[in-house]
């Protein structure tokens, strides 16, 4: 684990993310959106990052549905960005996660409110629910507004805009904003030309 938050050593499931990090709990629906490819190894990193106990069956119809979701959210961010609302197609997975989770709240003796495990494991749709109740919570505090996707069409990787204007537009200057600046200066030189 290589990558830090303000000397905080970051947990393994967003040792993936290395530019402009949300803050937790944020941190964990940023790590979310930027899973490439849940198929290889996702039974390990959805139960890493608590969204599903392992040992739940079905792999199968949840990755579909963790696929959809984590595109759903990621629509949800462009908004941020300037982009559409969702479709109705967008907000069925959102929607099925609301309708499955049966997520029970607990408090624990140090005043934390947390969501709570079934006995029987974590299903996938109680931990997705989770991430909901976190993107309410950043809602509510001003601080989703900040998770942005990078304006590089071929990256589209969320992004936490520390900017003080709140102009951020790409995930990583260096690689994604040099690209586009490049790009759009090679084709005002050809129009020119």
């Amino acid at each position: 684990m290589t990558a830090s938050l303000s000397g905080m050593t970051l947990p393994s499931w967003a040792s993936h993310l290395e530019h402009r990090l949300a803050p937790p709990p944020l941190l964990l629906v940023q790590a979310y959106i930027n899973t490439l490819a849940l198929d290889d190894e996702a039974r390990a990193w959805l139960a890493d990052a608590g969204l599903r106990d392992p040992g739940q069956p079905e792999l199968a119809a949840d990755l579909e549905l963790a696929r959809a979701f984590r595109e759903s959210l990621r629509a949800m961010i462009g908004r941020n960005t300037g982009g559409p609302s969702l479709t109705e197609a967008g907000l069925r997975p959102l929607e099925q996660v609301t309708s499955e989770a049966a997520p029970r709240l607990e408090v624990t003796a140090d005043c934390q409110v947390e969501l709570e495990c079934s006995e029987d494991g974590r299903r996938l749709a109680d931990g997705l629910a989770g991430l909901l109740l976190t993107i309410r919570d950043a809602q509510a505090d001003g601080s989703w507004d900040r998770m942005k996707l990078c304006g590089n069409p071929d990256c589209l990787w969320a992004f936490y805009d520390r900017s003080h204007s709140r102009q951020g537009a790409w995930c990583d200057m260096a690689s994604c904003g040099n690209k586009l600046k490049n790009r759009s200066l090679r084709a005002r030189r050809a129009q020119a030309g």
